[in-house]
């Protein structure tokens, strides 16, 4: 029974999606090409259910590029509306459309002339007349039995907020790049950032000549902790790789006294200074490879290895 009711409440707002999805006009279009020109910021509100998701709507478009706040219908209502300025456009949320406690908020942005873009199932509705732009959502297909909790209702508008804030991200060409400097912190920032970032630098680097011997190697290998050393030649070029793998494959009694040359692996793969830490990641779990060194030129600025990363 619970299982059931769990499935067509489900199927219910799958319902109510693909209803948004059918009825898309062109006014979608119209409101992502006057979001992408407003000079200011895109302010979004609000009250109740409607007022949760107007905020992760302002929190998902500042976070990919389109400045944005979130504006509480009665914190308006007690100063907050000198926060809303002439340069900018606002996003009003209500299923009805005569939400009482946007009243001020409306009366403001014609007092400015600031756009206002309203997400409401009631095409004739009071926000919807006093509206440059209307984005309707389905009406009367709310999961809730009783058709008191809005479900459905937010779960458009919730679709909706997300498909304008990617709409608006591929439009100003947003990259990944971009994506980093909004988010320096957390898992995310960190898998953006380039190998370049957070690399082992100069003395850090083991790194011995071509004239050397395996001896020297894996004194250089031991003191950096790699479990691996570079080969460079007299111009600092990198010429091969000795690892831990090498070594243990031409075990003999004169081992330590053979050069490294004699068993280096040859041409070794590296990565550019701009490589991002998650293709790095993707790259050595692909080869079943641990480091890598970071080359200009085939010349050493650094080495890498997936434990540092992780």
């Amino acid at each position: 029974m619970n299982l059931k009711s769990g499935i067509d409440v489900i199927d219910i707002e799958i319902k109510s999606l693909q209803l948004l999805k059918k009825n898309l006009s062109k006014s979608f279009s119209d409101t992502v090409e006057l979001l992408f020109k407003t000079k200011g910021k895109i302010i979004v509100s609000g009250i109740g259910k409607s007022g949760h998701v107007a905020s992760k709507i302002s929190s998902t478009l500042s976070s990919i590029g389109s400045p944005s706040f979130f504006i509480h219908p009665s914190e308006a209502n007690h100063g907050d509306l000198g926060m809303i300025t002439k340069n900018d456009s606002v996003i009003l949320i209500s299923n009805s459309g005569e939400t009482l406690e946007l009243l001020s908020i409306i009366l403001h942005c014609k007092k400015l002339g600031v756009p206002i873009i309203s997400i409401t199932s009631e095409e004739k509705s009071t926000l919807a007349k006093k509206s440059e732009l209307v984005l309707e959502i389905p009406k009367d297909v709310e999961a809730c039995p009783l058709e008191l909790a809005p479900t459905s209702s937010t779960t458009c508008t919730l679709v909706l907020g997300d498909a304008l804030a990617l709409a608006l991200l591929k439009k100003r060409k947003f990259t990944s790049k971009d994506f980093l400097e909004l988010h320096p912190g957390g898992k995310l920032g960190k898998m953006l950032l380039k190998v370049g970032d957070v690399m082992k630098k100069k003395d850090m680097i083991p790194l011995i000549k071509d004239d050397q011997k395996v001896s020297e190697a894996i004194l250089e290998m031991t003191s950096k902790g790699e479990g691996c050393v570079g080969v460079i030649s007299k111009k600092g070029v990198l010429k091969g790789i000795v690892t831990d793998g090498d070594l243990r494959r031409h075990m003999s009694p004169n081992l330590l006294k053979k050069k490294v040359t004699e068993i280096m692996t040859k041409k070794p793969k590296t990565l550019s200074i701009e490589t991002s830490v998650s293709d790095a990641v993707k790259l050595m779990n692909k080869q079943s490879i641990t480091n890598y060194f970071i080359t200009k030129k085939m010349k050493p600025l650094g080495i890498i290895h997936l434990h540092d990363i992780l």
